[in-house]
Order: C-alpha cells, then structure tokens, then sequence
C-alpha cells in the first residue's frame, strides 16, 4: 500500500473538524477515511458517506476476520472502527489518508504504520477555554458539556504520545500550522 496517513486526534470542541476540513480543500492530495460504525444513522446520514453502517454483529465479523486498523466499542454493541479496506481504497487511487479517530485508536494506528503516518493532537488552550467553547455552541446541556470536559482532561493526557501537537489558541494560526506540518511531512 501506499500513501501516508495523517492521524487527527482531539478533545470535542478542540476545532480538529475546522482544522480537517481545511486542509482537505488545500490540495494536499488528502482524502477522508470513513469510518464504521455498529450504531444507527442518525438524521440525513448515509451509508458509505458519514459512516459505513453496520449491524453490532457484522461490525464483531468483521473484527473477527481482522478487517480494522483499530477499532472501540464504545459501549455494549456500540463500535466505531477503521476498516483496513478503506485505507486501501484511498491508497489505490494514490491519495494519502485523513483519519478522525479517538486517542486509542491514534496510538494503535500509528505503532502499525510508523514513518508512514503522523499524528497530530488538536488541543484547546485549556480545559476552561473548552468548556466556554463549547458552551457558546449551544449545542448541548451543561449535563453533556460537564462529560465533554470530563473526557478531554483524559484525552489530554494522550498529547504526548503524539508526533505534533497544535493549540488551537487562534484558528488562522493553528490552520497555518497545521498546514507547514503537512507540508512538512507530505514532502
């Protein structure tokens, strides 16, 4: 296989979907990974354009037959995964791959792909600046917002292990840098 793989981790709220979609549009020969899932599609989703929809029991088959790169099960029967067909997909047609995937699935992507993938950790500038973040979208209750926080202080706990880290402090500074890394590691 070839083509490079480019491993985006961060926090919820961190701006790591703005950061991607950025580079996306940048020409960087770079296409995004679908990933799989065991739950169902919700509002307009569709299969093979969000997610790759699965029942829990093909998603546990496909485990089995060692078709992912990585994969999580959320919780009971709830799996989200990385399916090595995918990433060949993107190979063939000689483009690099984009993967969004929690810090888990990072670092076990990364130790099988070494040189041949980056990953990068998107980090707010503080925990505080996060929860005020994701309090002005107005997208979720203070229950949710509290286990949003709660989970990015574990989360942040992984940024060492990734090759880059970028604060996302200022958006037109971390698309920047986030562009002279990929540039960088593209070649």
């Amino acid at each position: 296989m070839n083509g490079k793989l480019v491993i985006f981790s961060a926090p919820s709220g961190s701006g790591k979907s703005t950061i991607i979609n950025h580079l996306l549009k940048k020409g960087y020969n770079l296409e995004f990974s679908i990933s799989a899932t065991s739950r169902k599609p919700r509002g307009s989703e569709r299969n093979g354009v969000e997610y790759y929809f699965l029942s829990p029991e093909e998603f546990k088959q496909k485990i089995a037959g060692n078709e992912f790169i990585e994969y999580e099960e959320v919780y009971q029967d709830c799996f989200y995964g990385t399916l090595k067909s995918e990433i060949e997909r993107i190979a063939q047609k000689g483009n690099n791959t984009v993967l969004d995937i929690d810090v888990k699935g990072a670092a076990n992507v990364k130790k099988q792909f070494g040189e041949r993938a980056l990953s990068i950790f998107i980090a707010p500038p503080s925990i505080e600046a996060l929860r005020e973040r994701l309090i002005n979208r107005k997208t979720d209750t203070m229950e949710a917002i509290e286990k949003r926080v709660a989970k990015a202080s574990y989360e942040m706990t992984f940024a060492k292990d990734f090759d880059i880290v970028i604060v996302n402090d200022d958006l037109q500074t971390a698309l920047a840098d986030a562009e002279n890394v990929l540039k960088n590691f593209l070649g």
